[in-house]
Formats: C-alpha cells, structure tokens, sequence
C-alpha cells in the first residue's frame, strides 16, 4: 500500500481514490485520507529556527507503516485484556491464582532476524529457570532424603544469557547503536565482532558472511542476519502520525493514542502530573524507550512471577513441520525435545531414582505380595526393607530415605508387575471357585426337574393300570367324607385361631402402647438431658477459650513482669554501689571539712595582700592616665610641625619649578612630563599625610575610650574586693560551726560503737542458741540404738561419705530457723534502704553543686588575682593595654554567663527538694505509724530544701546552707553505720553456717571416738599427700580410670579428687624433684584424656571430669604464687603456694584438654536433646485447642514409626532440669553452667527456626502463638534456675521474632514497616520465605499477597545481612574458664576410704 502511494506522490495523482487498502483503512477508523498518505512518506523535523518537511525512501515509509500497524494492534491487544479482566473481575480478595504461559518453542530458520533473537532469548531464561526447578530441586530432594548420590553437572545456560542481556551485551550494544543518528546494523554488527569475536566462545563470526553472526544456544546455533535488528528494535511511531489517529473521529483509536488515557481496567491508576507552562513537543519525537529493552523488562517481571510460584511444564512436540497426520519426522521431535530440555531430564532420570514412594503408601499398595509372617510385625518401615530385599536382590536398584523408599528406573514397573501377576492368580482362583459353584447350582436344579418329571410319568402311568368302576365310586365317597370332616376340623381350628389371635392382638396392643408411652417418655428425658448437656460443652468451650485467652495473657505479662524484676535488681544493684560511694563521699566531705579550715586562713592573709595590691593598682592608673594626656599634648604638636613642613616643601617647589622653565626652555616637552609626574608624586604624599592625620585622630579617641573603660574596671574590681569580703565573713561563720560538727561526729561515733556492743551481744545469745539446739539434737538421738542397728559396714560407709543423715537433718531445721529470721530482717533493712536510697541521691546532688558552685567561685578569685599582678607587672606601653582591657572583657562574660548557669541549677535543685518533700508528704500518709528517725530525717530534709531556696535567691543565707552541708552529712552517716550493720550481720550468717559445717564434722569425729574408744592425738596438717613415685599409676587408676561419679557427688567438697591431685603435686614441689613433678602431670594428664576418650557418650562421666579439670586448673592458678590469682587467698593459703617449679605450660595444657571436655560435653548434650526439638516445640500442642485445624491443600504427614514416643515440651524441659541437676551435683562453676545453658538454648532456637523454615503446615498464626508459649516455659525455667544473667534468652531472639510475625497483621504499609523494625535478628532471606510460607488455617486468617511481601522485600534492601537462610546448628560460643578460688582449706581436706588410697598419707 505504502509503495502505490510513493508512486502516485511521485505522479501528482489522487492516490487516495485509487488506493482501495489506504481508502478502507481511513473509513474503518474514520480518519483524514490525505494527511495520512502524506504523513505516511513525509517526515516533519523540527529546529530551533524552521521546521522542515523531508521526503522519505520507499524502506522507511514501509518501517513507518509496519512502526504504526504493531501500534495500533498493541493498543488493542491492551483493550481487549483489560475488558476481559474487567468481565472476570471477582469482588472477594485472591490468595491464590493459576496461570497459563503459552510462548513460541526454540525457532531456527534458513534466515532468522530480530524476532527469532527474541524468541530465543525469551526461551533461555525459561530453560534456565527450568533447570533450577527441575533439576537443582531434584538433587537437593536426594540430599535431603539421606541417599548417597554423586551430583550430575547439567548444562548451565547462564553464560548465553549474559552474553545477551549483560553490561556491554547484545541487547545493550543494539540499544546504543539505535540512539545515535547515523546508526547503521553494519556499525553495530562490527561492534559484536569487535567485543566478542575470539573472546566469547558462545559467539561466533561465519567463515562466508560478513552480515551475521552465530550464537550458541542451549539447544543448538543459530545464524542471525543483521539486516532490520536497528529498525525493528526502534519500532519509530512518528508523531504527527499519531495526531492523526488523535483527531478520529472513531473514539476507541481516539482514546488509544490520548497523551493520559483514562485506564479502563478496574485495577489500575495514575495520578497526572501537568507543568504550570506548557511543554512545546517536536513532531518527529520518537519513542526512547526501545522494544529490546521492554521485552527484556516484561521478560524480567515474567520471571520474577515464575519464581513466586509453582510451576508445572506441558512440552508440545510436533511430529511433523507439514502438520500432516499420520506422519512422524524422528529428526525433527529428537531436536525438539532436545531444545526442551527433556532429553536432559531423562538422562538425570535414568542415572537417579526417578520413582519414589512414602514408606505408608508403600505398604497400602503392595501389602498384597507380603506374606503373614511380615505383616504380623508392628513397624511398617521395617516390613518395607524386608519386602523389598526379599522382592529384589539388587540392592543397587533402591533405596531408603527418611521418609521415602527412591526406586530406579524399571523397578516400579517390576513390582506392578508381581502386584499385577498375584492379582491375576488370585482372580483366576475365584473364577475357578464360582463357575464350579454355578455350574453344581445348574445340574442340581436339572437333576430336581427331571425327578419331578419322572413322579408324575410313574404316577399317571399306575394310576390309569389301577382304575376301575368301583374304585372310581369308593374313592369319590371317601373324597365326599373327607371333605366334610376336615371342613369341621378347618371350622373349629379356625374359630381357636381367630380366639387366639384376639387375645394375642389385645395382649401386643397394649405392650406397643405400653412402649410407645415409655418411649415417649424416655425421648422427653433425652430431650432434657441432651439440654443440660449441651449447655454444659457450650460453657466448657467458652471455659477453654478464657483459659486460652488467659494463658496468652498470663505468658506476655509474665515476660513484661520478668522485665521489670530484672530492672528492679538493676537498680538494687546500682543502690548498693550507691551506699559504697556515700560512704566514700562521706570521708572526702570530712577532709574537704579540713581543708577549708587551712583555706579560711589563707583567705584572712590574702585579704590584707588585695587591699595593698588595690592601694598600689590605684596609683599606678592614675599614672597612666597623666602620662596619656602628656602623649596627647606631644601628637598635637607634632601635628602642627608637619603642617608648617608641608607649607614650606610647597614654596620650593614652586621656585625650583621657574628656575626650570627659564633654563630648560627648548625642552618644553620633557619638562612638561616631568611636571606631571611631579604632581602626581606630590599629590600622594598629600594623601599619605591627610591619612596619617586621620589615624592620629583615631588613635586618640581610642584613647580617651581606654580611659573611661579603664576607670570602669576599677570600679568593679571596687565591687570585686567587697563580695570577697562578703565571703571572707561567710568562710568564718562556717568556721565557727566546725567545732559543732565535730561534736557530731564524735556523738555519731559512740552511737556506732553502741551498736557494734549491741551486734555482739546477739552474735553471744546465737552461739548459746545454736550450742542448746545442738545439745538438744545430741540428747534426742541415742547413737548406741542407732549404731547397734547399723551394722559396721553402714556406719563405716556413713562415715567415709559424710551422709551423717540425723545430725543432718537436725542441723538442716536449725539453719532453716535462722534463716527465715535473717530474711525477715534483711527484707526490714532493704525497705529502710529503698525509701532513704531517693534522699540520699538528691543530697549527694547538692553537695557536689555546692562543691562546684565553691570551686568555680575560688577559680574566679584566682583569675582576678592573676589579672591585678598581671597589670601591675606590664609596662605603659599602649597595645599591652588594649590586650588586657579585652582579656579582662572575655572573661566578665565568662563569669556573667556561670552565675545565669548556676541560678538555672539552684532552681533545678529547688524544684526537685520542692518533689522531694511532696513524696515524702503522701508517704507520712500512707504510713501513719513511722519511727521517730524518719520523722528527724523529713524535718531535715525540709531544712536541706529551705537552704537551696535561699541559696537559689542568691547565695546570701550562708548559715542555712551550713545547717544543709551538716544535715547531709549526718544523713550519710548514718546510712553508712546502717550499711555496716547489714555487712556485719552477713557475716554473721556465713560465720554461723560454718559453724554449722564444724559441728557437723565435731559430730563425725565423736561418733569415730565411741567406735574406737581410743584417744586421738590432733595433728597439724599442711596440705600435702605423700606418695612413692612407684604409686603413680596406682592413683590414677583409682583416682581416674575407677572411679565413678556418683560415690564422690555425694561428699560435701566439689572437685575432691582434684584437691586431691593437687596435694600430691604440692608434696612433689616440696621435694624439690623435677622428675617426678614431671611424670606425676603428665600420668594425670594422660589418665584424664584416656577417662573421657572411654566415656565420650557418658554425660555424668565427662561433666564430672570437666568439674575436676575446672577445679585443679583454679588449683595451680591459686597456689602458683602469682599476685593476680592470691589476691583472694588468706595467709594460710599463701603459705601453701608452691615454692620450686612454675607449672604456666602444664596450666596452658589443662586448659586446652578442658576446652575440649567441653566440647564433647556441648556435643553429648546436643545429640540427647536433638531429636526432642522440633516435636516438643512445633509439635505438641500445649495449649490445647489451638491447633486443632490443619491447613488446607496440605496432606497429613505419615511415617511408619508408631506415635507413642512423642516429645512434649514438658520432656524437653525434664532434659534441662536433669542436665542442670547433674551439672551441679558435679561441682560445675556457675559461669561455664550458664555458658552450657546458652549453647543449648541456641540449638532449640536454631532447630526449631530451621524446621520452621521447611515446613508450610507451620507457618500459621496459631502456630506461632504455640511457639510464643513454649518460649515462655523456657524462660520461666531460666528465671526457676536463676539462669537470667547466662545471655541463653537472647539467643531465642530470632524464633521469638518468627512466632510475632506469623502472628503480627501482614495487610498494610505500616506492617511492613513494623515487621521491618521488630525483626532485626531475622535475616531478609528468613523474613521473606516466612512470609511466603505462611498458610491460614480458617477464613478468618488471611493469606500474604506477594504484593506485601516485594514491600517488605524493598524495605529491607539497604539491610546488610548474610543471604543465608538456615542457621548453623553446628556453631559454638567460644567458651571462656574464669578463675574462681577454692575456698576449701587443703589441711582440712581428708580421702574418704572408697577412694582405694590407703597408701597415700597426709602431711
């Protein structure tokens, strides 16, 4: 069409009346014929200057007219989708949708072009995502599964992709080409060779062609020629094109081509942003954006919805490229499903388990080839294995999984084929069985009607041989007769029956009625109990769903009231630093006390030096002012000498100027130049003269100003020297009060020694109470019954253990005595402590702004002072002068801006004495009865806020602020004697439970003397085991190797056996005997690795022996005699330290075994622990109810495994508890408990999170209100073991934050900034897979549209986290050994006889 117009352009004809196409083509879409001919081969540009209209060649009117026939079918390709969407618009919200991708297979043609590139572009990302699906998912099913499987390298198609789409690619290489003016597919052809030419070997250059180029695809290589990649890439629609179809009068293609068309779908809009001045449009303006670039964006979002859901691959293949039936080129489907990827996927197939089976479904399908001995066994993953070994003996041909059975290739159809063969048998048995049946029914049947047939022959046959005349009459009276006779008898059996069967009707009426009457009853009674029935399961579910609310409830106040328990330590701890540094403030105010006294008298001399010094300052200004006005006189008459100067060099030069002329009159000209030069000359000097006249002037009422502001400032050093009088009488005033404060202090000190009187006189009445309760439990208990009951075994057992059980027992209900009365004091003292704790910090607020507020005006005195001798020493020199006026200048505001600074803080302190005092107000409310110290503190306090009053008004009532200074203190000491009867009464506690521990050890020695009846000399010991070096391998073996945890546990000292080693390696050091010392470390050593080599799987066993490696570590650190580790010892212990060898080598060994006890420990407990977590965490419903729903379009997971042995979290928590149990019987220190207690609280978090991440059936909101909970039980177990401080509840944070976003709204913009902000231990990666997993249960919860999850996506893009997403369960906290001294006496220390070590003597 485009060409008949380019020729009847070129002829000046009516081409619009000839042309049928372009006059069919207007009419349809109602348009101006000639504008769109001319337009059609016509190009406007448009210059700064003219517009030009240009002809175009015969190939551009045809790239314009194809430019404009893709437009229009785009827009009404656009049209039709939305009116669709709008006619299948659903009002309700979509969770869910399914999609149908329909795209054009891989093309190879004898030419291919721009479209063929696209095609196959498009048909790489999908291949590639096609691998990842397919592929990648099917190995990692193996991995997951436990199959032993060798990975298949498959072809990656990335490289192709990046040569294509990649910075500096294909695409973008055609991109730039298309915006340059002049670009041509030769250019952008040569740019190809050039970059990827021998550098790529994916592209290649034909051998016989200089216009194409060849890719190698996934499928095979394609040859593109260059010709129209340029054009068909740049699509140009011309503009005045467009305003033609604009200006039809046909309003669909009018509204196609309007600048912001009115979206006709329901689910978009746009918002239109118009410029106050109007936008001049160049007509031939071409669309930037090219159709490479948008295919590659649509192919990207394409993409992007293929990754989001689940997609499943229908592969076309076609027999025949004639679409003829019946015909099957095998070439041409090869490379199709080539080009697929399907020949891949069988070759993977081939070398994998393509089919596979649940061990459930297994079982339902093939239990008909198994025999009754295999099925009477109980575990059905077990009758599986031996099915299929029995079935197949090529063991190579499956496998067993988790959770599956993978089969190869062939071997599914194997076993149909057995199902199928025993099937069959089976079926032919019951044929055989019920033709037989049928066949025995069928002659039966023949056999009866021919004996029938036989009776009536034989019969009619006798009968017609029998018969006469008088046969026939006898026969017919006897007929006659027995017709009347059993009429009768039928007469009379009727009438019986008719009477019985009334009486049985009568008798059945009236039992029907009797139950019908019973029935109703009974219904009305069902009616009533089925009322109250239903009405009671109404209220139990409504109880049910209050507990559940009440639980929740309960659990998040819980956690906000462990919050604030652990805030309120915080704070008691920070109250108790609080009382040290009072009582340290209190002796620093008792010696800043003396040295004001020294400073009074300072300032009593200084004060006689600053009147001298103001005499002397005075003189030596008006000095100064007299030699000014002398300086004044001298500049005057100076001035007036320059003058007359001036005058006279004027007068000469006017002379020497005629003397010139006359001489030098042929010269005119450089005469006439030098003249003017002279001027100018003459002319500066005038300036320069009028200029220093005017600085003269200047200076001089500088001057005159120096002088007023220097009779200024003596003024205020006039006011200076009388507000330092002012404090000079108020320093003695506080002097004369310091003997008062003294006399105070001496009454403070007798009350502390009246108390200390008082403290000792109830340690004296609880010694004689704890001797009476001990006489008392020696007199109740008759120890010869009890010896003669126990026989010499028990008691020696008794004794070697220490289990004194009655003595025990008794001391055991003493020590709980004097505890409830210690805890019932301290909680008295602690409340006293509390409510004086907030006065105490106020004052000790004001001493320290009244000790600045004293310094700061000492530091102003000393400038003033440094000023006075800095001015006296200067000379009269005038620039030193205007330095010092500035200087002193400086710091006048310094000293204005500190006293606003000060009255600010004095009312500060005001408001907060004035807050104080309203406190203590509603407490004397509330707590009518108080003691009269606390009425004395309030009444103080009252005086404490009167005097910052005053000294807010201006610092003027300096006896108030000694009544505060004075009040503070007494109150601080006061606090301090209470703080040190609190300490002193600790003592008293642990000195009374040592005691206790002595008596209990009193209570062995005397059972010991009435066993033996022989007196005891006491020896001195030193803490020494003595030892021939012949016996080293004998302790080892009974201190190490045999010895078993449970018999030492139940001995009163942590780590005995360790002290024990130690004793021996002190007798060594004593000897001063290298050797041995070595030998005896390194048989330690040994033995203690080979113990925990043996029992690597024994928990108690490798916790026993991390305990004693913890204690002999500490033991060789606390005796080495290095200052850091005896800092704690008491000089007994100090003269136990070693003498002759440092052991630093052999402590740097014991700590590495340690740390590797510990990892095994870690390791033991992790393996017994594992296998809990994910039943008892995600599992087990502990709150009942919740969970009853199960997803839908979820299947219920089997297993062949029998669910009796279900962990709960109550089994988890029974796990912790014992481990935590044994660990403490064993000695173990409270740091490495809490680190051990961490570790394994990391592992539940990770496991738990782990799971959750894999399973969808999970990820819902009463899920997460399950996991809530149980993270609530293990806190709670935390803060039952006093485990708060071991950091385990931190590392709970990431499934904490998981459960609050399955719970959490997941709707709008702020939710995602919500989820965004609380999840911070979530990584993007976890976040988002969360979101895509989560599955509501009911209609009430709500599926996340991925819509929410690109919002959050794009929130926490700047985020800086590891892209992974399951957590390392594997990982370790570095564990840290703190040194934590014995305090266990190694004299004291004695070897219980079931240790085997008799040889071995104490020193």
């Amino acid at each position: 069409m485009t060409e008949q117009i380019w020729w009847r352009l070129r002829r000046r004809l009516p081409y619009w009346m000839e042309d049928k196409h372009l006059r069919i083509f207007c009419e349809l879409l109602d348009l101006n014929c000639d504008k769109m001919a001319r337009w059609l081969c016509h190009r406007k540009i448009v210059t700064t200057s003219e517009t030009v209209i240009k002809p175009m060649t015969r190939a551009q009117a045809v790239n314009a007219r194809d430019a404009l026939a893709k437009k229009i079918y785009s827009h009404l390709f656009d049209f039709i989708v939305e009116r669709i969407n709008q006619a299948l618009q659903f009002p309700g919200k979509k969770h869910t949708f399914i999609g149908v991708l329909d795209i054009y297979g891989f093309e190879t043609f004898d030419v291919n072009s721009f479209e063929q590139f696209c095609i196959n572009y498009a048909n790489e990302k999908l291949q590639q995502q096609f691998n990842l699906h397919v592929f990648k998912l099917e190995q990692e099913e193996y991995m997951k599964e436990d199959i032993p499987w060798t990975l298949i390298d498959f072809y990656d198609n990335q490289p192709v992709i990046d040569l294509i789409e990649a910075k500096m690619g294909i695409l973008e290489l055609l991109d730039e080409e298309c915006l340059l003016p002049h670009g041509k597919d030769e250019n952008w052809l040569q740019k190809l060779y050039n970059n990827f030419v021998n550098k790529n070997t994916l592209f290649e250059k034909p051998r016989m062609s200089n216009t194409s180029f060849i890719i190698q695809h996934f499928a095979d290589k394609v040859e593109y020629k260059c010709e129209g990649f340029l054009e068909k890439n740049r699509d140009t629609v011309h503009e005045v094109l467009i305003e033609i179809l604009k200006e039809s009068k046909f309003h669909l293609c009018a509204n196609f081509f309007q600048d912001s068309p009115v979206s006709v779908s329901p689910f978009s809009s746009s918002i239109n942003i118009k410029s106050a001045r109007p936008v001049l449009k160049s007509p031939n303006k071409q669309l930037r954006t090219t159709v490479g670039s948008k295919f590659r964006n649509s192919l990207s979002l394409l993409m992007v919805t293929l990754n989001a859901t689940t997609p499943h691959y229908v592969r076309c293949i076609k027999p025949n490229d004639e679409k003829l039936p019946f015909e099957f080129d095998s070439k041409r489907v090869a490379q199709q499903l080539r080009a697929c990827g399907v020949l891949e996927t069988i070759r993977i197939s081939a070398q994998s388990y393509p089919s596979r089976w649940t061990y459930i479904e297994f079982f339902s399908r093939y239990s008909i080839l198994m025999t009754q001995q295999e099925l009477s066994i109980n575990d059905k993953k077990q009758i599986c294995k031996i099915v299929l070994q029995r079935l197949i003996q090529d063991h190579n041909q499956y496998q067993f999984g988790r959770t599956k059975i993978f089969f190869r290739a062939g071997q599914v159809a194997y076993l149909e084929k057995l199902r199928s063969d025993k099937l069959r048998h089976a079926c032919i048995l019951i044929q055989k069985c019920v033709r037989g049946w049928l066949q025995r029914k069928k002659f039966l049947s023949m056999r009866k009607a021919v004996v029938t047939v036989q009776q009536y022959f034989r019969g009619q046959r006798t009968v017609r041989q029998a018969v006469t005349a008088r046969n026939l009459k006898e026969t017919w009276a006897a007929i006659i007769i027995q017709k009347y006779c059993r009429g009768y008898l039928v007469r009379r059996l009727c009438q019986l029956i008719h009477v019985a069967a009334v009486t049985i009707q009568a008798y059945t009426r009236g039992f029907l009625a009797r139950k019908k009457y019973q029935k109703m009853r009974e219904e009305q009674k069902a009616v009533i109990l089925q009322k109250y029935a239903r009405a009671w399961l109404a209220r139990r579910r409504f109880q049910n769903i209050r507990c559940f609310v009440l639980n929740i409830q309960l659990s998040y106040r819980v956690q906000q009231l462990q919050k604030k328990i652990e805030e309120q330590s915080r704070e008691n701890h920070g109250l108790l630093e609080r009382l040290t540094s009072l009582a340290s403030a209190h002796m620093n105010d008792v010696d800043t006390i003396q040295k004001l006294e020294s400073e009074l008298e300072k300032f009593a001399a200084q004060k006689r030096t600053y009147e001298e010094k103001g005499k002397k300052y005075r003189e030596d200004s008006e000095q100064k002012i007299l030699e000014l006005e002398n300086q004044n006189k001298e500049l005057q008459e100076q001035k007036e000498t320059l003058e007359i100067k001036l005058q006279e060099k004027t007068e000469e030069m006017k002379e020497k100027m005629d003397d010139l002329t006359q001489q030098l009159f042929n010269d005119v000209q450089k005469e006439e130049n030098q003249r003017m030069i002279l001027e100018k000359n003459f002319q500066n000097q005038k300036q320069d003269y009028e200029k220093e006249i005017e600085l003269l002037k200047g200076e001089i009422k500088i001057l005159k100003e120096e002088k007023t502001q220097l009779q200024q400032q003596i003024q205020q050093e006039i006011i200076i020297q009388d507000g330092l009088k002012m404090e000079v009488g108020q320093l003695t005033k506080q002097a004369q009060k310091i003997p008062e404060l003294q006399k105070e202090i001496e009454l403070l000190q007798t009350q502390k020694l009246d108390v200390e009187k008082q403290a000792h006189s109830q340690k004296r009445e609880l010694r004689e109470k704890m001797s009476e309760v001990t006489k008392q439990l020696l007199e109740s208990y008759d120890f010869e019954d009890v010896r003669s009951r126990l026989s010499t075994e028990d008691l020696e057992h008794l004794n070697e253990d220490g289990e004194l059980w009655f003595a025990y027992e008794g001391l055991k209900k003493a020590t709980r005595v004097m505890e409830s009365h210690f805890q019932s004091q301290k909680e008295i003292y602690e409340k006293e402590i509390e409510g004086l704790n907030f006065k105490v910090e106020h004052l000790s607020q004001d001493i320290n702004h009244l000790q600045k507020l004293f310094r700061e005006e000492n530091d102003i005195n000393d400038g003033i002072r440094l000023e006075v001798s800095r001015l006296t020493s200067e000379n009269l020199v005038i620039p030193d002068l205007k330095q010092q006026v500035a200087e002193l200048e400086n710091q006048k505001l310094d000293l204005e801006n500190r006293l606003q600074e000060q009255t600010v803080k004095l009312k500060e302190m005001s408001n907060r004495l004035h807050y104080e005092l309203e406190r203590d107000r509603t407490h004397r409310r509330t707590t009518e009865a108080q003691n009269e110290v606390d009425t004395k503190e309030n009444e103080s306090l009252k005086g404490t806020t009167q005097g910052t009053e005053g000294l807010s008004n201006g610092l003027m009532q300096d006896e108030v602020q000694d009544e505060v200074q004075s009040k503070i203190k007494q109150v601080t000491t006061r606090l301090a004697v209470e703080n040190m009867d609190l300490e002193e009464k600790l003592d008293m506690k642990d000195r009374i439970i040592k005691k206790l521990e002595d008596q209990i050890k009193t209570l062995t020695k005397t059972i010991e003397k009435a066993e033996t009846h022989v007196p005891t000399v006491p020896k001195e010991y030193i803490g020494m085991m003595e030892y021939k070096k012949e016996d080293e391998e004998r302790i080892i073996q009974n201190l190490i190797l045999d010895l078993k945890p449970r018999g030492v546990v139940v001995n009163m000292i942590p780590g005995l056996p360790a002290h024990i080693l130690f004793m021996c390696v002190r007798y060594a050091d004593y000897l001063n005997d290298a050797d041995m010392l070595k030998s005896f470390m390194n048989v330690t050593i040994d033995g203690i690795k080979q113990v925990v080599k043996e029992h690597s799987e024994d928990f108690e066993m490798l916790s026993f022996w991390l305990s004693n490696t913890y204690h002999f570590l500490n033991c060789l650190k606390q005796y080495s005699g290095e200052e850091e580790f005896t800092k704690l010892n008491t000089p007994r212990q100090n003269q136990n330290c070693l003498k002759h060898f440092d052991l630093s080598e052999y402590r740097q060994i014991l700590s590495d075994l340690a740390i590797r006890i510990y990892h095994q420990f870690i390791l033991v407990m992790e393996n017994s622990i594992q296998h809990m977590i994910v039943p008892g965490m995600l599992e087990y419903e502990s709150l009942q109810g919740i969970s009853g729903l199960k997803p839908t379009g979820f299947r219920k997971r089997s297993s062949s495994i029998d669910d009796t042995d279900t962990y709960t979290m109550t089994s988890i928590l029974q796990q912790l508890s014992y481990f935590y149990s044994t660990m403490c019987q064993n000695g173990l220190d409270s740091e490495l408990l809490k680190q051990a207690v961490k570790q394994l609280f990391f592992l539940i978090g990770a496991v738990t999170l782990n799971s959750l991440f894999l399973r969808k059936d999970m990820c819902s909101c009463r899920k997460g209100m399950q996991i809530r909970c149980n993270i609530s039980y293990l806190e709670e177990w935390l803060k039952d073991k006093n485990l708060q401080s071991s950091n385990a509840k931190e590392t709970l944070e990431p499934l904490s934050q998981a459960a609050w976003l399955l719970q959490v709204k997941k709707i709008t913009d702020d939710d995602a900034k919500e989820i965004c902000e609380h999840c911070t231990s979530l990584s993007t990666v976890q976040i988002v897979k969360i979101l895509n997993s989560y599955t509501p249960i009911d209609d009430f919860e709500k599926r996340v549209t991925p819509s929410f999850v690109r919002k959050v996506q794009a929130l926490l893009n700047n985020r800086e986290d590891v892209p992974q997403l399951m957590l390392d369960t594997k990982y370790l906290f570095q564990v840290t050994f703190p040194f934590t001294p014995s305090p266990h006496a190694l004299e004291l220390i004695q070897v219980p006889s079931s240790f085997k070590l008799g040889f071995l003597t104490r020193v």
